[in-house]
């Protein structure tokens, strides 16, 4: 018997198991596996084949909705032109989503006021598109719909994540551009230096724990996007899979273009001539190890909105470009 916690993914799986949606072979797991919560928390077990839940499922099972009405599937990420038809059955998908989550609160509101009959269904947005079909199956006898949508608007919040080597000019830029825009509005700074000394001391500099210490960084700066504030991030986050990482969790929580990838491309020959903290002469000498640009690599990005040399680019002149990239009140 093994204890398996499900993350937001599994938990939606689990859902749509115990209510019919998906077969218990859809949820990974042996006989005798119990299935935790994110709290530890048991929520389920595996016995003979099945999935069983230990408490009463808040979702509807297919067959006790048994509607013959035309199906209309919530389309993540847009919203309805025109009112539903009145005798439409909307399938709203509603797994991972958390209570203070504003954009899926008026997503989902801007779909329901058009509505008849609601169900809400444990499946995540992004997976039910691709799913319309069979989810409208599940439910209805009646046929699937497709109706016109107009992107949802993203929020006033955003992320400026600016990345390069240690010695770029990152933090230097980062603490203009927040003096800037503190004028016009509220602004989080996630230095790298600052977060390793709270939100992530006690982590090293392996691969795993640069990987966790930038996760981190996007979390945090994904929440203060989600409730319209301005997160300026400044570590070096040497690995793209990680950058990408954090825009996708930014753009979950903020909505498409709340990311800004700002390279500060400095070249390193130039850093390492300025050596402000002594970094780059302890790796050449050894005492340091995994130091990005030295035995450790940085992976240039080709997603950046925004390329800056500080070589040839003073500080005000950056923090105006990347000032440009941001809506009119932001940018003020």
């Amino acid at each position: 018997m093994a204890t398996i916690t499900l993350d937001v993914v599994d938990r939606a799986k689990l859902d749509q198991v115990l209510i019919g949606l998906l077969p218990p072979s859809a949820l990974a797991g042996e006989d005798g596996d119990v299935y935790l919560d994110d709290e530890g928390t048991p929520v389920a077990s595996r016995t003979d084949g099945a999935v069983s839940g230990y408490a009463e499922t808040r979702w509807a099972r297919p067959e006790a909705i048994a509607s013959a009405a035309p199906v209309v599937v919530a389309v993540d990420g847009a919203l309805p032109v025109d009112p539903l038809p009145a005798d439409a059955l909307l399938l709203l998908p509603a797994a991972g989503v958390r209570i203070d989550d504003a954009r899926h609160l008026a997503w989902s509101r801007a779909w329901t006021e058009t509505a008849g009959t609601v169900v809400a269904i444990p499946v995540l947005p992004a997976e039910a598109g691709p799913r319309a079909a069979e989810l409208a199956a599940a439910y209805s006898s009646g046929p699937l719909l497709t109706v016109a949508t107009t992107p949802q608007p993203g929020g006033a919040g955003r992320t400026i994540f600016l990345t390069g080597f240690s010695g770029s000019g990152k933090s230097t830029v980062a603490r203009a551009l927040v003096e800037h825009l503190a004028r016009t509005r509220a602004i989080t700074l996630l230095d790298g230096d600052v977060v390793r000394t709270h939100l992530s001391r006690g982590l090293g500099f392996s691969r795993e724990d640069r990987d966790l210490n930038i996760r981190r960084i996007g979390w945090v700066a994904g929440e203060v996007t989600k409730h319209g504030g301005v997160a300026v991030c400044a570590p070096i986050a040497p690995y793209d899979a990680t950058r990408k990482w954090v825009r996708a969790t930014v753009e979950a929580a903020g909505g498409p273009g709340s990311f800004l990838l700002v390279w500060i491309s400095t070249p390193l020959e130039e850093c390492e001539r300025r050596d402000v903290k002594g970094l780059y002469a302890k790796a050449r000498a050894g005492e340091i190890t995994g130091f990005t640009g030295i035995d450790d690599p940085y992976e240039p990005p080709e997603d950046a909105e925004l390329v800056i040399d500080t070589t040839d680019v003073g500080v005000a002149e950056a923090v105006a470009r990347i000032a440009a990239l941001l809506p009119e009140r932001g940018g003020a």
